[in-house]
């Protein structure tokens, strides 16, 4: 493998890549700001553009690639189900869906499955959970249902989710917004006891804040939100769509506070980084309130969606992943630490998951990501101001190594 240290550099423009960057700016709308790098193949935690140059990917698709580039399993495994069958839509059953649903059930120590596609989808799902079983079982008056969510969130960008949104990016231009929300500071359990009324359905929140740039809560955050949840009949849900499913060192975030929520939001890497699918997994109690008709999607549980998701659960079954988070993590957060006062203010994150907060008065997140691009590391900056550390878990201590000293050597430029 070429390592991110021997990787040739091309400017971005001078070569094949030109064209394909071109196109993009001329008839893709201009919803995201990415590097300019084109990639054209990847496997394990290496990706190739189209000018041959190799990266190491330490970003990993914001968690969705947490078993990296095309795992033969995962790969395996969606080959075979192509040649069976790939969508029946839920008009019908198939023998991929029940599977996976109790596989996943007995992953996460819950009772049921809702499938879905996106992560934004699965959040959408778990407030209109939240909404009917707070009218049908706590008895809240109709459409007077409200959900205490935390500031600095990201959960997606729907209507719905950017009308509780702190970030002026992803919320300004897009009203009228979604009543029903009440936002407190994140990590202030106080603030959500304050918040909480005869009407509240349920306390959002993400047991670890990417965007925000890898914010990990005050110890006993999550702890004091389930007592206040249980003490007032309301309903806790965790958003782990980034945080789950082995990123943080854990099978979930909350494990790491002994904290069990009512929902789990889950998405991203249970899709194995090869299609989108999403669950929302949780109790009989909440998930039975839905009646056919009320909820669904024609994507949502498809056969090679399952077929996929059922070979990540078992995976994750054997804590391999976890432990190697764990490992490889403590020695990420060790070695990222040492550049506290040499380019770095301060890093935070759990597992194989970082932010690097850079010092006032140096580069931004932005032009760190496209130093390092040019250096053959991908990364990405969140917040302007931190750089978002997320190598896949499969991810070699060697490899490790050489994207962090790529980041050691452009923070000491």
């Amino acid at each position: 493998m070429t390592s991110a240290s021997t990787a040739t550099t091309c400017p971005a423009g001078t070569t094949r890549s030109a064209e394909y960057l071109r196109l993009d700016e001329t008839y893709s709308a201009h919803n995201y700001h990415p590097l300019p790098v084109v990639i054209a193949e990847a496997d394990g935690a290496w990706m190739t553009d189209v000018d041959g140059r190799r990266h190491l990917d330490f970003l990993a698709g914001y968690s969705a690639l947490n078993f990296g580039h095309r795992h033969p399993r995962l790969v395996a495994a969606a080959t075979e189900q192509l040649g069976r069958v790939t969508l029946t839509s839920r008009a019908f059953h198939h023998d991929r869906f029940g599977p996976f649903c109790r596989e996943l059930a007995e992953l996460t120590g819950t009772e049921q499955v809702l499938l879905m596609n996106s992560g934004a989808e699965a959040v959408e799902s778990a407030i209109k959970l939240a909404r009917k079983w707070a009218y049908q079982v706590k008895g809240v008056p109709a459409d007077r249902a409200e959900i205490v969510v935390a500031g600095s969130n990201f959960h997606g960008r729907t209507t719905t989710i950017v009308s509780f949104s702190t970030d002026d990016t992803a919320r300004a231009g897009f009203g009228p917004f979604t009543p029903g929300f009440t936002i407190t500071p994140y990590g202030d359990a106080d603030a959500v006891a304050a918040a909480i009324t005869e009407r509240t359905a349920a306390v959002l929140v993400e047991p670890v804040q990417g965007e925000a740039g890898v914010v990990v809560p005050p110890a006993g955050y999550l702890r004091r939100l389930r007592e206040l949840c249980d003490e007032h009949g309301v309903l806790l849900v965790a958003d782990e769509i980034q945080s789950g499913l082995a990123r943080t060192g854990e099978l979930l975030a909350c494990d790491h506070d002994g904290v069990r929520a009512d929902l789990y939001a889950l998405g991203k890497a249970l899709g194995g980084g090869i299609l989108p699918v999403s669950a929302v997994v949780g109790s009989r109690e909440v998930l039975g309130v839905l009646r056919p008709g009320e909820h669904g999607s024609t994507f949502g549980g498809n056969p090679l969606a399952c077929a996929v998701g059922l070979e990540v659960v078992r995976m994750l079954a054997t804590g391999e992943y976890q432990a190697r988070s764990r490992e490889l993590g403590a020695h990420l957060h060790a070695r990222l630490g040492e550049l506290v006062g040499r380019g770095a203010a301060e890093v935070r994150g759990r597992g194989l998951w970082a932010g690097v907060e850079l010092a006032p008065g140096g580069p931004t997140g932005r032009q760190v990501s496209e130093r390092l691009a040019a250096n053959g590391v991908l990364c990405k900056e969140t917040q302007d101001t931190t750089l978002r550390v997320a190598p896949p878990l499969t991810i070699t201590r060697e490899e490790l190594d050489q994207g962090i000293d790529a980041i050691t050597d452009v923070l000491a430029r």
